[in-house]
């Protein structure tokens, strides 16, 4: 399996406060890799990093081959075609319809006639399962699962090849946060996307991870499948999978009404 995104010696540092040290991490073509820390702990640093909108003090972050860092801007255009963004609160902008939200990407290649463009946005806006009665509305009028899937059609308008949630799921009730989660699921599937995932919600990282990157003490703690990270010792792993509601989530995962996934320890001290 290939490597997509390739993370080695990286260490971040704003003034006197270490955020990363000597991280080092891979994500591999066609996979979901769950990225879970507590608050602080440089999730969404490392995000950015990977987006090349962030540069570490020191380390190498490479995409598709590329070195973000020594990437001329042609050839970081020419990446960022093939990859999608969906931010945690949607980032929708308010003064464009949902339509124009789904299109902007395409009219910003200056590539495609209008019609085709007006095409494509329906088509994206189709596959996340929002009717064309919407297209005209402003984000002000959507909910929060509505405005969710939106700009996940916006960032798959591209058709990009590898997918960055920022907690794709936060803000959403659970029917809407289920419901969301199998349309990612499906749209992994259908379209063999590369997923990275930030989110807190335990829920959404076992439906969703097929391996799980631990950050705490300015580190990757851990790194695998699930079943894998739940027998580590660790005080934040522990903290976040054996607490009442990593118990929950872990029940709810083996439930004998859904199909069998991983048999996990009751407890790990």
């Amino acid at each position: 399996m290939s490597v997509v995104i390739s993370v080695a010696g990286l260490c971040t540092r704003y003034g006197k406060q270490v955020i990363h040290r000597d991280l080092d991490l891979t994500v591999l073509d066609g996979e979901v890799l769950g990225i879970v820390g507590g608050s602080g702990s440089g999730k969404t640093t490392l995000l950015r990093q990977m987006l090349g909108l962030d540069q570490p003090m020191r380390g190498v972050v490479k995409v598709f081959g590329y070195d973000l860092q020594t990437a001329s801007a042609d050839d970081l255009r020419r990446m960022r075609r093939h990859w999608g963004v969906l931010f945690q609160h949607g980032a929708l902008f308010s003064a464009l319809t949902v339509f124009d939200n789904v299109a902007l990407p395409l009219r910003e290649l200056r590539a495609l006639p209008e019609p085709m463009i007006a095409d494509l946005a329906m088509l994206k806006l189709n596959v996340v399962g929002i009717g064309a009665e919407h297209a005209p509305k402003m984000p002000s009028q959507l909910s929060g699962g509505m405005i969710k899937r939106v700009a996940l059609a916006r960032a798959l308008a591209l058709q990009p090849e590898l997918l960055f949630l920022d907690e794709p799921t936060a803000g959403l009730d659970p029917e809407s946060s289920e419901s969301f989660v199998e349309l990612i699921n499906t749209l992994r599937n259908e379209l063999r996307l590369t997923v990275v995932m930030i989110t807190h919600d335990l829920d959404t990282l076992i439906s969703l991870a097929d391996r799980v990157a631990v950050l705490a003490d300015q580190r990757l703690v851990a790194v695998g499948a699930l079943d894998e990270i739940v027998n580590i010792r660790h005080p934040f792993i522990n903290s976040l999978f054996h607490g009442e509601r990593g118990q929950r989530a872990l029940a709810a995962a083996n439930d004998d009404t859904r199909p069998p996934k991983i048999v996990f320890p009751d407890h790990v001290p």
